[in-house]
């Protein structure tokens, strides 16, 4: 009956009648539910299933990891975060540490019911709009065009959602989606024709022209006022302090710290925690006891007190303190605990998805799964994902191991950005959802596999850049998958210069 249906609607919209120009929708509606009715009668034939519209739902499918981990991780930030209850706060922060946990404090009296309500609350109404806005740009240039509305808004309309943070304006969404459709996309000719990936033009054009929206506290639930109203009453209620009050930052906006905050200063403030295992104790030690002779201190290094701890850094070199300035302490502290894993910056909560960023990125283990995925069904290059991995990692290794170059003392005096843990790296941000998801796009990335060796190593060693470099800018991958996308002609170009020289000289 629904395939009659179709087949009358069609007949409407048959060259000549007046509802021809309405063919693309009743197409879309038709392919979308059945396979594209299209028969070859002119070689070459292509003997294969997997269409367009197959291609894509195995990149939604792909998805399912990260969208469930974006209604669950979003759903239990607001949980915490807006509740006005320090004492639920400290719950959580104390579970945290451990995945049992984590676990137990979500399950506990039916937690994870009001959890999954919030999560549903926050991305579902994101994903609806941005199908609706950007399909119906779709379909209004596939009218004015007499072409097919195409299948690959199906993924870049649920790419877009996820990568937005929970308190994003509706109409933003749709807004965002209509100009990165437009702009990324239709300008171009439409699908198969863009030179960037349309769901990350979406996200530049929000953050470029509505950054305020875009970054800084507007991570959880989704009313930031509601969300900085109770912080304030659990930061009252708690009696708080700069260095242990609550705050809605996320991980890259920890790391984000100026240059002026060195390698010594960051291990100085871990060393309560970390004891003589931090990277640069000799050097420590040694203007420690300067400073506790002195000042007649009367101090033990790894056993100082909060007040003491911030005079020894702050403390002028002259009088054996550590020479940061007072009002740079504070982003020191937090970079100490987030570089060593200290409290709620554990390398479990990186990797499951327990943190603060946009909503369907934070899961390094969803993207992974997804990755899994894509790479069996041969539908997302693996030679992308790979190359960017690589790219990055190497190149956060050069910048931590590079920085003992700076300075003296086996590079205490670096700037701690240098020496972020390179591992690390890989678990901050959006970077495996951008390796995974955002990379691998087919018309924006190269064809040829040598090229995508190439073409994903480059978006990986600019997003290190970015990150370690760049003081105003926390997050590199958006940029950097971008930049590699409008490269990736050119790479394509060389890489079949490349073989075609390799060719004759066999010949």
């Amino acid at each position: 009956m629904l395939r009659k249906l179709f087949d009358y609607q069609l007949s409407l919209t048959e060259k000549g009648k007046p509802l021809h120009r309405m063919r693309p929708l009743i197409e879309a509606a038709d392919t979308f539910l059945y396979e594209a009715p299209i028969n070859t009668k002119t070689g070459p034939h292509i003997r294969d299933a997997v269409d367009v519209k197959r291609w894509m739902m195995i990149v939604v499918f792909a998805l399912i990891p990260c969208i469930i981990m974006a209604f669950w991780n979003t759903g239990m930030q607001s949980f915490v975060y807006t509740s006005g209850n320090y004492n639920l706060m400290n719950e959580y922060l104390t579970s945290a540490t451990s995945f049992e946990g984590y676990l137990d404090f979500a399950f506990k009296e039916n937690r994870y019911l009001t959890i999954l309500q919030l999560g549903f609350i926050a991305l579902l109404p994101v994903i609806i709009i941005s199908y609706a806005a950007g399909g119906l740009c779709e379909a209004l240039f596939a009218v004015v065009r007499k072409h097919e509305i195409s299948e690959g808004f199906l993924v870049t309309g649920i790419l877009y959602a996820l990568i937005l943070p929970s308190t994003i304006p509706y109409w933003m969404v749709a807004v965002g989606v209509a100009a990165g459709v437009i702009l990324g996309k239709e300008v171009f000719g439409g699908s198969g024709m863009n030179i960037v990936n349309p769901a990350l033009a979406c996200r530049a054009f929000l953050f470029f022209t509505f950054p305020g929206k875009m970054s800084g506290d507007v991570w959880v639930g989704t009313n930031p006022t509601l969300t900085r109203e109770s912080l304030l009453k659990m930061n009252q209620d708690a009696k708080t302090g700069p260095l242990d009050g609550y705050s809605q930052a996320t991980p890259l906006a920890r790391y984000n710290v100026p240059a002026d905050i060195k390698r010594i200063h960051v291990d100085a403030i871990a060393s309560n925690d970390m004891g003589s295992q931090v990277q640069s104790y000799s050097t420590i030690e040694k203007q420690f006891n300067v400073w506790n002779e002195a000042g007649n201190h009367k101090a033990n290094l790894t056993q100082l007190d909060p007040d003491q701890m911030r005079t020894f850094v702050t403390t002028p070199l002259a009088d054996g303190g550590l020479g940061l300035s007072s009002g740079n302490y504070e982003d020191a502290y937090h970079f100490a605990a987030l570089n060593y894993g200290i409290g709620h910056h554990g390398n479990w909560n990186f990797f499951f998805g327990d943190r603060l960023g946009s909503m369907g990125e934070t899961s390094v283990f969803a993207c992974l799964l997804g990755a899994f995925f894509l790479i069996w069904t041969r539908v997302g290059s693996w030679r992308t994902m790979v190359g960017m991995i690589l790219g990055a990692f190497v190149t956060a290794l050069l910048f931590e191991y590079g920085s003992y170059l700076f300075g003296q003392d086996e590079g205490a005096w670096a700037p701690a950005a240098f020496g972020f843990p390179a591992y690390k790296h890989l678990l901050l941000g959006g970077l495996a959802f951008g390796a995974v998801f955002m990379a691998t796009d087919p018309v924006s990335s190269p064809g040829m596999e040598s090229a995508r060796w190439v073409y994903g190593a480059l978006a990986g060693v600019v997003t290190i850049v970015i990150r370690v470099i760049n003081p105003a800018y926390p997050e590199g991958v958006m940029l950097a998958i971008l930049m590699a996308n409008v490269f990736a002609p050119l790479i394509d170009y060389y890489a079949v210069q490349f073989y075609r020289k390799r060719r004759t000289r066999r010949g």
